[in-house]
Order: C-alpha cells, then structure tokens, then sequence
C-alpha cells in the first residue's frame, strides 16, 4: 500500500476549505476584518479584536465596520470622511496597500502605527478585506535608518557641490584650456556629479518628510490655477524635448471628455508639495515621452476629491512593473529605461507629498501606450475655501501686527482658471 495513498476520513469540499481558511486567519497576527459591501461586518479575526481592544468577536461582527476600526494620520490628525483612506477604499471600491495610519483602540488610550490594506473581492458580494498590522517596529528602524541616510547625504552634497564647482571651471573656456578630448571627460564627469547632488537631494526629501522633520503647511487655494501655474512652468522644457504640452486637455478614457477650464475647484493643500508632486510626475512624463509627443495635464473636481492627472503618449509601464514604481529606489528596467538617468525617489516623493496631505496617487498604463497618473486630494467647498481665507488674513495680520489688509501669496480664485 502507498505510503502517499489519500486518506479518505479527511474531508473536502467548500465547507472544509472555508474551515481551513477561517483556521489560517485566526492564528495570523495581522488583523483581518471582512464586511460585506455596504461595511457591516462579517467577520473578525481574534488579532483585530486584540489589537482595536474590542471585549469579543461576537460585539464585532454585525456593526459597520467605522465602529470597529478607527484611524488617525500618522502624525494624529484626526480624518474628515473626505480623507479618510480607509472610508474611501471601502465607499468607492478602490484597493488600499499598506498604507500607514495609526490605529485608535475603542477606549480611544492607545494609538499604533498599523500598515492599512483594503482589498475589494471580485464577484457579485464584493466583500471587503480589511488587513492591517503592527509596524511600530518596523517604523522605530526606518526612523534609525532614515537618520543614517540623512546625515550621510547632508555630509556628501558638500564634496560634491566642490567637485561639480571644480568641473565647471575647468570646463569653463575663460578660466581653463583643454583639447576637445578632455572636454568630453570632464563633460561626463560634470554630468555624473550633478546626478549625484540629485540623488542626495532626493534622499534629503525622503527622510525629512518620513522622519517628522517636514509637515505639510496646510493654505486654501484654487485649485486649477494653483496646478496651471505649476503645470505651465514646464512648458518651455517639453517645448525643448520637441514634446506637445497642453494644460486643460486630456487623452486618458478614465476621465470624462468635458473639459471644464471654468470650473472652480477648492483645495486645503500645502503649495511646496504641489509643486514637487506636478513637478515630478510632469518631469517623469517629459523623460520617457519620445519627441513629437504630447503632455496633458487637467484638474477638475469630482464629488469632495480633486482630481489631477497628468497624462503622456510616451514608452508606458508594464503591468508588472506599475505595482511597484511609487517603492523607493524601484525602477522599470527595459530596453527603454536602461538609456534613461533616474534616481528612482522621484515617484516615491510624489507618494509620500500626496498621503501627507490625506491624498491617494495611482497610475494607470501599459507598455508602448503612454501613461496616466492620477492624484486624488481633499476638496472644500467655497464656503470653507472663504472661511479659512479670512483666518489666514487674520494670522497674517496678528503676525505683521498691522491694519492693513494682507495679501495672501497663494494663488486665489479665478473662474478660468488662471492666476490673479
């Protein structure tokens, strides 16, 4: 007899595998709570219960899912509902990936830092899986790390900025002498120095906004002239690269065709984040668009999110590449991409910017047929847009210790969409 020979006591079929399956969840020690699609739950595994500090499973499943799992930002600012990640996966059916909060225990004493993930079931029950884990850890070692990279890069721009300086005097026809083939060397000396001073300006981004040391300065501003102004700055590069720039206008299918230039669309955004968010990604496009391309960029508002995308005709990303270009230091490696100089943070600044600001990014592509990247930001209504106006008048009054009105230096309100 064969020693491998099915043992036919075991048993199978669906009920022994959603046996198994409830087995396997309930001895993970990440969360998992699954609700049905309108958010009442189904069921939660004992390590949501412990974590959240819910008295029992039996008191979690059957309520709405925001009665169970609570979250706060990262830095403890408390969510509205219209950026509140959580709230929006599970309203709008859009997947969430590990994205870091802090979870609030029902008694409301404790908060830890969890890894947040939502996945939307296929099928006609479109159940949500909430999974989330304890990372303050992992967070305590990115803080070691970070500050590593941070030191060192501060230290490193410093020789660099000398050897970039050195190059361009030697370079420079009035102040030095040198045949053409010396030229090239020095050429491609420069060149690569310069790349490095990117590179360590990037990790300095990186690890001041993931360290604390950066928060969002948050201000009222239109939002479609605020991104026209960034967005136009890039013009005379695309014109440069022999590239198509048109802000207003829009290629991708995802979005509708009416393009509403006149309509007002408020936001409470730090304006330094914008401009490294348009910056990047409308940078990015530039880069992998080959001449006789097109760039759009558009902004209009849907429901309480703004939407801007910025959209290029250029090489495209492959599905298995596109999961993971917004990871730090990750980049496509093709035919394409290899002739092409990146730093590989660039994606991952613009992700970190936009959650710091209760925002969400995403791309969508495929390879050969140009790409779409996508920022979703909180939306305010023009009654809130005037009311913070008037407390940042006020500050800025209390602070010059004057009568005279203030000017606010962000970009305000123009119906079409241009600067005042």
């Amino acid at each position: 007899m064969s020693l491998f020979k099915r043992n036919n006591t075991v048993k199978t079929g669906p009920n022994a595998d959603d046996m198994l399956a409830k087995m396997a969840l309930s001895n993970i020690h990440d969360g998992v709570i699954i609700t049905d699609r309108t958010g009442i739950v189904k069921f939660a595994n004992p390590a949501a219960i412990a974590m959240t500090e819910c008295s029992g499973v039996g008191n979690a499943v059957g309520l709405d899912y925001a009665l169970v799992i609570k979250i706060e930002s990262k830095e403890g600012r408390e969510f509205t509902a219209s950026d509140n990640p959580l709230t929006i996966a599970m309203t709008t059916g859009q997947p969430l990936d590990n994205h870091i909060v802090c979870l609030v225990t029902c008694p409301g004493s404790k908060r830890i830092p969890i890894a947040l993930s939502v996945i939307i079931e296929d099928g006609g029950d479109a159940s949500r899986i909430i999974t989330f884990r304890n990372v303050t850890k992992e967070l305590a070692e990115d803080s070691e790390q970070a500050e590593f990279i941070s030191t060192a890069s501060h230290e490193m721009r410093t020789p660099v900025a000398s050897i970039e300086g050195y190059l361009s005097l030697a370079l420079n026809p009035q102040t030095a002498t040198i045949d053409e083939r010396a030229r090239g060397y020095l050429t491609a000396a420069h060149n690569a120095s310069q790349h490095l001073g990117r590179l360590f300006k990037d990790l300095l981004d990186t690890t001041k906004l993931a360290d604390g040391h950066v928060h969002p300065h948050f201000e009222p501003v239109e939002m479609v002239g605020t991104v026209k102004q960034i967005a136009d700055g890039y013009a005379m590069p695309a014109k440069n690269a022999k590239l198509n720039y048109q802000f207003g206008s829009n290629r991708s299918k995802s979005i509708s065709e009416s393009r509403k230039l006149d309509q007002v669309v408020y936001g409470y955004v730090d304006v330094n984040f914008m401009r490294e968010i348009i910056g990047n990604l409308i940078e990015n496009a530039i880069k992998y668009t080959p001449a006789g391309g097109s760039v759009y960029v558009n902004v209009r508002g849907d429901g309480d999110r703004v939407l801007i995308n910025v959209t290029d005709t250029g090489i495209g990303i492959s599905g298995d590449d596109i999961h993971h270009i917004f990871q730090k230091f990750y980049r496509a490696d093709n035919s394409d991409t290899r002739t092409i100089g990146g730093t590989g943070l660039g994606l991952y600044i613009v992700k970190q910017r936009v959650e710091a600001m209760g925002g969400t990014v995403w791309a969508e592509s495929a390879f050969g047929e140009g790409s779409t990247f996508y920022v979703s930001l909180p939306r305010i209504t023009g009654e809130e847009y005037e009311k913070r106006m008037i407390a940042v008048r006020n500050a800025a009054l209390v602070q010059n210790n004057t009568n005279q009105p203030i000017v606010n230096n962000s970009i305000v309100n123009n119906p079409n969409g241009g600067i005042k």
